[in-house]
Order: structure tokens, then sequence, then C-alpha cells
């Protein structure tokens, strides 16, 4: 069995060695760490033990080091971006969704970061925050891997190229970064299907905002001071279209027809783009972007409805605003200037972030002369939060091993890994080493 507890040795707790630490950080007025262990969340392998803190900025941060820690750190950035209001547990659905690398002897720290919402540059500096707090309590680990999910992967991969640089004794922080389901066309692209979501629904429904009530450019969201449920905007869409209702009558069929049509967003996801499209949209204008709009989508062409040329006559053009559009540019898009390995591992059927998404971070990695430092694994597989279990620690173990002088991992050694992980953890391993994703553009309409 492949496994990374062959490279790396159980890590001896040192009780004396902590208390030191402890008393050091609460004279420096940091958190006592060490000295506060906190119940773990539930559903975690046995022996795990678990801490919590808050940073210096307000964010949450959970620790757990299970009984049999080799010596590995993964620093998880959970992906969303969640909106509702961080809490000590915001992240205990996230140890537990990838409770494998503790199984597998990694220690773990994750961020709830200092506030809900987007902020691509804030979650990567609080990222790094929580790392430092692990590092102060429980010293240097020997191998270190940034783990970003879904949204969370922009963050993590923004970390890495923004806060790896060399320490005094030439160590990087960060020695690898594993990306699931990511979100990594870069935030001034991301979200075009949103965007055109937003035009053609109110060019299809008009009731997003509906005539009587305040007229807004549609990609802030929601008008300043407006206060919708996300049942309320949900029920705008299942009205016009029936989609999420038991029933729907001819025009609701065609209604949804053309909106699949016009976004390319598959039916079954519209629901959840539609509620990012109008509450995610609001939180940047909020709190990036000054109350201005960062989107667009003048001289997009749409095609595939019932009415083409009716829609595209109709449709709300949207320019975006210069400065909104280069802050969100500055917080979100990405270099692929990095210099560590990265691997990714994506659904090849992921509604959520599309897998296109892989060929739009390989381009601006491979344009950063920085191909030879990613490697994407595929996999016949629809999830998005969490595809099968077995893929996670074997990802990670490959990935592991190539950070430490190991050869480069291609799709077969991880599906060699995730084999032989099966016996312990449930679910197939279907990795299609021959896939290549499509071009962004081929996926979502071109700008």
């Amino acid at each position: 069995m492949h496994r990374v507890t062959q490279h790396l040795r159980p890590e001896p707790e040192d009780p004396m060695r902590r208390a030191a630490l402890a008393l050091c950080l609460a004279i420096a007025g940091l958190p006592a760490l060490a000295a506060s262990p906190a119940p773990c969340p539930t559903g975690l392998p046995e022996g795990v033990t678990c801490h919590r803190a808050q940073d210096a900025n307000g964010a949450h941060v959970l620790i757990a080091r299970p009984a049999q820690a080799h010596g590995g750190l993964v620093v998880h950035t959970y992906g969303g971006p969640r909106l509702a209001p961080i809490r000590p547990d915001t992240t205990d659905e996230d140890i537990r969704r990838f409770s494998e690398f503790l199984a597998e002897g990694w220690s773990w720290v994750s961020t709830s970061r200092r506030r809900p919402g987007f902020g691509v540059a804030m979650g990567a500096e609080d990222t790094e925050n929580a790392r430092r707090l692990y590092v102060e309590a429980f010293g240097q680990p020997r191998v270190t891997i940034a783990h970003g999910q879904s949204w969370g992967a922009n963050v993590t991969a923004a970390l890495i190229e923004r806060h790896n640089a060399p320490g005094p004794d030439g160590r990087r922080p960060y020695d690898a970064a594993l990306l699931t389901s990511g979100v990594l066309a870069g935030g001034t692209r991301a979200y075009d299907m949103r965007v055109d979501l937003r035009a053609a629904f109110q060019a299809i429904c008009g009731t997003h905002p509906r005539p009587e009530e305040a007229q807004y450019t549609l990609t802030l969201g929601l008008p300043p001071g407006a206060s919708m449920t996300r049942a309320e905007v949900l029920s705008r869409l299942t009205d016009c279209t029936g989609i999420g209702a038991p029933t729907r009558t001819e025009a609701q069929a065609r209604a949804a027809a053309d909106l699949v049509a016009a976004t390319g967003i598959p039916e079954a996801a519209m629901p959840g783009h539609f509620a990012w499209a109008t509450f995610t949209f609001r939180d940047i204008a909020q709190n990036l972007t000054g109350g201005r709009n960062a989107f667009g989508n003048a001289g997009v062409r749409y095609r595939g409805t019932s009415d083409d040329e009716g829609l595209n006559a109709r449709i709300t053009r949207i320019t975006p605003d210069p400065e909104a559009a280069a802050l969100l540019a500055a917080d979100a898009d990405l270099t692929g200037r990095f210099d560590i390995p990265v691997l990714t591992l994506h659904g090849i059927r992921d509604a959520v972030a599309y897998v296109e998404h892989q060929s739009a971070f390989a381009a601006t990695v491979e344009a950063a002369g920085n191909s030879a430092r990613l490697v994407q694994v595929f996999v016949n597989e629809a999830a998005h939060s969490k595809m099968s279990s077995p893929l996670y620690p074997a990802a990670l173990a490959a990935l592991a091993e190539w950070a430490g002088g190991g050869a480069r991992p291609d799709a077969a050694a991880v599906q060699a890994r995730c084999e032989a992980l099966s016996a312990r953890f449930t679910g197939p391993c279907r990795i299609d080493p021959e896939f290549r994703p499509a071009p962004w553009d081929s996926r979502v309409n071109p700008r």
C-alpha cells in the first residue's frame, strides 16, 4: 500500500514543550492554544485531539492532531464563499468531511476567516495566520500541504502565490498544494455564467426584480437595503420556470429550457447558481468594490433558445466599472506563478464548479511557464462538495511524495494509491486518465 506514513514517521508529543509554548503565547498576548484543548467535532477518528483559538483579526482557528501524527500538516481552506456569520464551529463540517486526512496521520488546521463572504486576499491572509498559530503551538511540521476546496481553491492558489516566500532558513511555509473541485478560472471570469443567468432571467421572466420594485444593475445582486431570503429568491425562479416544482406548464418548461440554453447551467444546478448570483454578487459589491459593478455581458451572443433574436434584443447589456473590475482582479485573479508542486482533483460532471475551470487554470499556469509544477487528475463523478472518499488521501499521499523529491505523479499513480486505500475508505476510484477538459469559452459564453 502506498501511504505517506511510509515516508513520515509518527511524531511524539512533548508535554513540557507544549506547556512552555503555551506560556510564551500567553505572555505575547496570543491565544494560549496549546494550553487550551477543546472538544473535537463529532465523527472524527478515534484518538484525535483538538484545540481552538481566535487570531488577532477575530478568525476562529481549529487544530486537530491524530494520535499517530506523522509530522505532516494539512492547512485547509473551505469553499463558498459562505455568507453565514462566522462561529467557533464554522469549519467543523469541513474536518468531518475530510476526516480521511486525520485517519492517515495528517494534522489539520483551518480558519473561519475574520468575516463571512467574498475576499480572496483576506482569506489567504487568514489561512496563513492559522498556519502560523499551529507552528507557534506545535512547531514546524515536517511537510505542510495547503488544501483548498471549491472557492477555497481560489484562496489557496492565491495563498501559494502571495504568501510562500522562503524564510530565513530557506524553507517555504507550504511544500505543496492540493486543490479539489476548484474555482480556478479567476474572479473576473469565474462567475460569467451567473452574470448571464441574471441577465437572461430578467429578459425571459422579468421578475428579479419585478417591474414595481427598485431597479438596479443586476450584477450588484440586490439593491442597497434590500432584504430577501434564499427561499424568496428561489420562489421567483420556480414561479417562472417550474424548476423545483412537482409539475410545470408549457410556458414554464420553455422558460426553463431557454434559461439553460442561454447560460449553459444545467437545470438541476440552476437554484444554487441563482442564489449565488444574488447573494454572492451583493456581497462582492458591498465588501469589495464599494457598491460598483465588476461584471459585464456586453457583446455576448446568446444562442440555443427558442428565440435567439428576440432574447438578444431584450437582454440587458451590463458594462463593468473599470475600477471595480480592477479591484476584483487584484483580489481574486491568479497568475500561475508558484514554486511548489500543485495537484488538482476535479469531477468531470461537476455542475457547481465546471471542470473547465481546470483548462482555464492550466492555461494560466502555462502562460507563467509553470506547467511542470502542475498535475491535474479528473474523476468520472458529478459530486462537488465531496467525491469518493479514498480519492483524497490518495491524492494527498502522491503529492507529499512528489514534494519530498519523489516522481511527479500522474493520474495512474493516484488511481493506484486510491485502489490501495479503498479497503480503508469506502468508495470507488473512477479516475479517467485520458480525460482533458474543453476550453473555458466552450462552456461559458465568451465575453
